[in-house]
């Protein structure tokens, strides 16, 4: 008879990104006979080039967490990435240790680490539990998608505010409206107007002696990567996450409804929260952000149109882009409904260029591995549209670039809200705009050698004539969507003359960007 290995005890696998005591897997174990996994894979770092300062914001605070759960009274098998060349290796060790266990994890939240996990189950005793780290479970979100053609946000976040009763007052939205995004626009003009103002400075974290060794240990292992370990200064466990987010409710909530769509040189962070670093690592939870967010209005600390647009932005936006993701992977990687073909310009990592807002977004990103969301749809996405860069190219740039970025996080993002890959199945329009936008909503048209005013030359705003243009190359698929049919009308009615000076605008500037 074979020998049959007894399970007495579970091994509970904690990745990169599940940082969180209210881990499913965690919550489900026993403490006095279980053992945490932790492993620092390598080569997960590797997958793609990603910035330096994301690289040691995940393994700085996969250490911290291993150290909590210590403090917690857990057993924890901890394998750092010095030492650990993938997920197999510390799993092989681990077993090595302990071969009377099985292995317990939350289902991951990527698609290339579930495919890892699931292939990892073939040879090892591996199981996943549902994620806790979601308002919403996947199941409940492809019930509500089913087989629809296109998917409104607006409608899922109605209902998410009907299922928590986030700023729902009698089954009815808190102050008559669902969205007060038209409270929220106010532009650069209007900030000047109101005394310019601006917050404290964001509560920073400066690296600890835990911090400092990973940073060392980045330099080592990723010198090629792009950014910089300098100044690092993010939230790496749950106590200090806790204190960002104190640190937004007491100082930035208050106006960042007013203004979340300035862009304003010097102020790379504004009155934005800068919480998905820990967010989406797991150190604090969507129910915490947007329940300090609504004690602050109930309490007459901010006013219901930055609470509203925050909690929209969470409850909204973030479970709305993570359903998408697991409803339509893993093919939603592999759209390109508008052909685009033009590989990515290398000043994407370098910065340099001549277009003010363009040169501006960069150097904060690399800098420091964050935009807010205007810089990311507005600049560094309304490019990339015009341009034609090629969707698998820019998610790929967006996936390193950022301390937030994940792959559930990017993809329907990028390829959906951005780059419009996805043919509207998750917005309604492509985010195309001309140096209006910006103009209107920044300082940075004023320091440009480009003129926002010329439309087409050597001294025009190039994305006045690639604004134009990307409707000329795509006339017969926008002129009879209600939400853009209108510059398709105004592009038809222009001269031929004018239409030419556009075409060789764009041209010539396509061309050189090759």
């Amino acid at each position: 008879m074979a020998n049959v290995t007894t399970i007495t005890m579970h091994s509970i696998w904690i990745i990169g990104d599940q940082l969180s005591l209210t881990n499913s897997a965690l919550v489900a174990a026993n403490k006095k006979t279980d053992v945490v996994l932790i492993i620092e894979s390598r080569n997960r770092g590797n997958f793609l080039k990603y910035h330096k300062k994301r690289l040691v914001l995940v393994y700085s605070g996969m250490r911290h967490f291993a150290e909590t759960l210590r403090t917690e009274g857990w057993q924890v098998d901890h394998y750092p990435m010095e030492d650990t060349a993938d997920y197999e290796a510390g799993i092989q060790n681990h077993l090595a240790k302990f071969p009377k266990t099985s292995i317990r994890l939350a289902e991951p939240n990527d698609w290339p680490t579930a495919e890892v996990v699931r292939k990892l189950g073939k040879k090892y005793p591996i199981t996943t539990l549902p994620t806790a780290q979601f308002l919403l479970s996947r199941a409940d979100f492809a019930s509500w998608a089913g087989d629809k053609k296109h998917l409104v946000m607006e409608n899922h976040y109605h209902r998410m505010r009907e299922k928590t009763g986030y700023l729902m007052s009698d089954g009815k939205p808190e102050g008559g409206q669902w969205n007060l995004d038209h409270a929220n626009r106010k532009t650069y003009r209007d900030w000047v107007k109101d005394g310019q103002p601006t917050p404290p400075a964001r509560k920073i974290f400066p690296p600890d002696a835990m911090t400092q060794k990973v940073m060392e240990a980045i330099e080592r292992e990723f010198p090629d990567h792009p950014g910089s370990i300098a100044h690092f200064n993010y939230p790496v466990t749950r106590s200090d996450a806790l204190l960002a987010l104190k640190d937004f409710i007491d100082h930035r909530l208050g106006q960042f409804g007013d203004y979340e769509d300035l862009m304003v040189e010097g102020q790379a962070t504004f009155f934005h929260s800068v919480l998905t670093p820990p967010l989406n690592l797991g150190l604090i939870t969507p129910a915490e952000c947007v329940e300090a967010a609504i004690e602050a209005y109930k309490n007459g600390r901010a006013p219901l149109n930055s609470v509203e647009g925050f909690t929209r932005q969470i409850i909204g936006w973030r479970e709305f882009i993570n359903g998408v993701y697991w409803h339509q992977m893993p093919d939603y990687k592999l759209v390109n409904a508008l052909g685009a073909e033009r590989p990515l310009p290398e000043f994407f990592y370098t910065g340099k260029t001549d277009l003010r807002c363009l040169q501006q977004t960069l150097s904060q990103t690399i800098d420091l591995g964050y935009n807010h969301h205007i810089q990311r749809l507005m600049v560094l996405g309304n490019f990339f549209l015009l341009t034609g860069i090629r969707p698998d190219e820019a998610l790929r740039w967006f996936l390193e670039m950022y301390v937030d970025a994940w792959d559930w996080v990017m993809a329907a993002n990028v390829l959906g809200m951005v780059l419009y890959a996805d043919g509207g199945y998750m917005a309604t329009k492509p985010y195309a705009a001309g140096s209006g936008y910006i103009s209107k909503m920044s300082n940075h048209c004023q320091n440009c050698r480009y003129k926002p005013e010329i439309k087409t030359g050597p001294q025009a705003c190039p994305f006045n004539y690639l604004y134009w243009n990307f409707f000329d190359q795509h006339m017969d698929r926008f002129e009879k969507n209600m939400r853009v049919a209108m510059p398709v009308r105004s592009w038809k009615k222009k001269t031929p003359t004018e239409q030419k000076a556009v075409r060789d605008s764009a041209k010539a500037f396509l061309d050189a960007l090759e």
